[in-house]
């Protein structure tokens, strides 16, 4: 089972790497690629410039002592022990500038990949069906995408950055040892670098369980509290503000609980690693000291080798944190190419062709669909919209109605039957043709956090300010837009709180009316809205809906008397179909709709008018002075 779990770890792993390829070195930037060859070219130059760094320090320290005896045939005034000083801070500058432009040349690089990446996890999750999404958490999916985008930075950086240079002073500083100073040298720093090495990549994958916890916990703290607050006002209309932070906390504790592992596992892996280096560096010093005291070596040299090793601990600390950098990012980003091989449930054929728009009739032939293959929703249905009429779609909830707007938008495929636009299967169309050409009004308008002439625009985004003014005028909500202290700057809030049910509903409208399409689709449109504004708001349809093929999906039936036709939903099936008149003469399944809405109609009536006179009487007796 172990063994099992670690080849899944790894061919996880290489997977990631294979898909972080073209973002390392981008095949379509030829700019960005020549960036990577000189920001290698200069890392190599710095990693040989600090190379000359230690020799510089030795030569100056024989200088000091007056042993010149292994000195380079330098010139007499470079020999001097102040100049050596000077040069050997002169060269370490040098190194650092070099690491510096090395960095500037790649941050392009990096950043490029950053952006590619973050666009493509973007678009994807748009095309992404509609399923998909209202089975997941949008905090979730937020949380996942932030960590992702940040964990390919850092692992393109550091592999092209770090991995190159570390492995390049490891063979240098190992010639240096074998050529100078003999072979017992190398064999300690590579036994010191391996068991370095060693430690290192266990302990790592050892936290790497503990990060994924600590991941884990933080998305479902994010979740929790996006959720939360996007239902702010439900969490105040049940008073579970207390429920919902113990939720949070909950969350919280174990994201601190796995965040303390995380440190303390930090903890314990620095101090191993600082034993095994100490151990390798107090060998080497061992034996230099001995051999300076044999005189075949001079104080230079032991000076020389502990410098080399302080510079070889800085690439041995890099190793464990570029594989942890790394680990971690992989962790990180796994989950966002998770996401990015989640396959589109719609995708266009390969031949799909644009809508050739016509007047706009829509068939519906033998439909069948269900969400989930063990329950069926709609169950045959045919039906026809003439181009230019209004057919209204009523029923009972659950009847189907709402899962007609989303086959007519192809959110989803049908099982069976078709579905055609002017004798077009849809499925034959581009998806953004066919959306394209169908205008839509909800139930529940939610609106972007940004100003109203946004908000409108987003019908068409070419439009001009007067187009989205008269646009306005015709949703009627022109007059309340003036009255505004921003006006068209208005911002409306997250989801469009800040405006009331009727004034979103006719931003809908207004938006709608800008995108212009030839066939109109009303979900519901008006049944969250109070009678008044109801009748406003049905007003604005009517006028959008003329001369346009309308769909109507409806569940006030008084919104829907007009309509050129009425299918009546059960179950599935088209239960009764035909005008109003027509429809209450059969005293079927929408007369008794009728009568029960006539029925709450008129009881919420008789209230109103109670609750009126009952205001009155109250408003007399206070006027009518007391007498006694």
């Amino acid at each position: 089972m172990a063994d099992k779990t670690v080849s899944a770890e790894s061919g996880s792993t290489l997977r990631t790497l294979l898909n972080l390829k073209p973002y390392m070195w981008p095949a379509e930037r030829g700019d960005l690629r020549m960036r990577v060859v000189w920001a290698t070219v200069y890392l190599v130059v710095s990693k040989l410039v600090l190379i000359a760094v230690p020799y510089f320090f030795k030569w100056s320290t024989d200088a000091l002592v007056g042993d010149h005896a292994r000195t380079p045939p330098l010139p007499d005034w470079l020999l001097v022990p102040a100049a050596l000083v000077i040069a050997y801070n002169l060269v370490r500058l040098i190194q650092v500038g070099l690491n510096q432009l090395r960095d500037a040349l790649f941050a392009s690089v990096g950043q490029y990949a950053v952006r590619k990446l973050a666009y493509k996890t973007f678009v994807h999750m748009h095309d992404l069906s509609l399923r998909f999404h209202l089975e997941r958490r949008t905090g979730g999916l937020s949380r996942i995408i932030e960590r992702g985008v940040k964990g390919i930075e850092t692992i393109v950086r550091f592999t092209i950055l770090n991995t190159l240079p570390t492995i390049l002073e490891f063979a240098l500083t190992a010639v240096i040892f074998a050529v100078a100073y003999g072979w017992i040298y190398v064999a300690v720093v590579a036994v010191t670098v391996a068991l370095y090495t060693w430690f290192t990549v266990w302990a790592s994958d050892w936290r790497i369980a503990i990060r994924r916890e600590m991941n884990d916990s933080d998305t479902d703290a994010n979740t929790k509290a996006i959720d939360s607050l996007l239902n702010y006002e439900t969490v105040k209309y049940f008073n579970n503000e207390r429920m919902e932070a113990n939720r949070f906390d909950h969350s919280m504790a174990r994201y601190e609980a796995a965040a303390t592992k995380t440190w303390t596992s930090l903890g314990w892996l620095n101090f191993g690693q600082g034993v095994i280096f100490g151990a390798g560096m107090l060998i080497i010093m061992l034996l230099s000291a001995r051999e300076v005291q044999a005189g075949t070596q001079t104080i230079g040299d032991f000076v020389f080798l502990n410098a080399m090793l302080m510079q070889l601990s800085v690439p041995l600390n890099f190793i464990g944190f570029i594989y942890r950098e790394i680990r971690q990012g992989l962790t990180d980003i796994e989950q966002m190419f998770d996401l990015l091989d989640v396959p589109a449930e719609i995708v266009d054929k390969p031949d799909a062709k644009p809508l050739a728009v016509g007047p706009g009739r829509v068939e519906f032939r033998d439909v069948h669909f269900s969400y989930d293959p063990k329950r069926e929703i709609l169950k045959g249905i045919s039906f026809d919209v003439p181009a230019g009429k209004t057919v209204a779609i009523v029923g009972p909830s659950g009847a189907g109605k709402s899962t007609i707007s989303r086959l007519l938008f192809r959110f989803y495929d049908i099982q069976s039957g078709q579905i055609s636009i002017d004798g077009q299967d849809i499925r034959d169309l581009t998806q953004e043709s066919l959306r394209g050409a169908i205008g839509m009004v909800p139930q529940d308008t939610v609106l972007f956090n940004d100003t109203i002439a946004y908000n409108i625009r987003y019908g068409r985004f070419d439009a001009s300010e007067e187009d989205i003014r008269k646009a306005a005028d015709l949703a009627q909500i022109g007059p309340f837009i003036a009255h505004q202290p921003e006006g068209y700057k208005t911002m409306v809030g997250e989801r469009g709180l800040k405006l009331s049910g009727g004034e979103k509903q006719r931003v809908a409208i207004a938006r709608t009316i800008l995108k212009a399409p030839p066939i109109l689709m009303l979900d519901e449109a008006t049944s969250a809205l109070d009678s008044h504004t109801e009748l406003e708001i049905q007003a604005a349809l009517d006028m959008v809906s003329r001369g346009r093929t309308t769909i109507v999906i409806a569940h006030r039936l008084s919104t829907v008397i007009s309509a050129d036709e009425i299918i009546v939903l059960k179950d599935g099936r088209i239960a009764e179909r035909g005008h109003h008149i027509d429809l209450l003469a059969k005293d079927g399944l929408y007369a008794s709709m009728w009568a029960r809405q006539r029925e709450a109609t008129e009881a919420e009536e008789r209230l109103r008018i109670a609750r009126q006179e009952d205001d009155l009487g109250v408003i007399v007796r206070r006027r009518t002075p007391e007498v006694g």
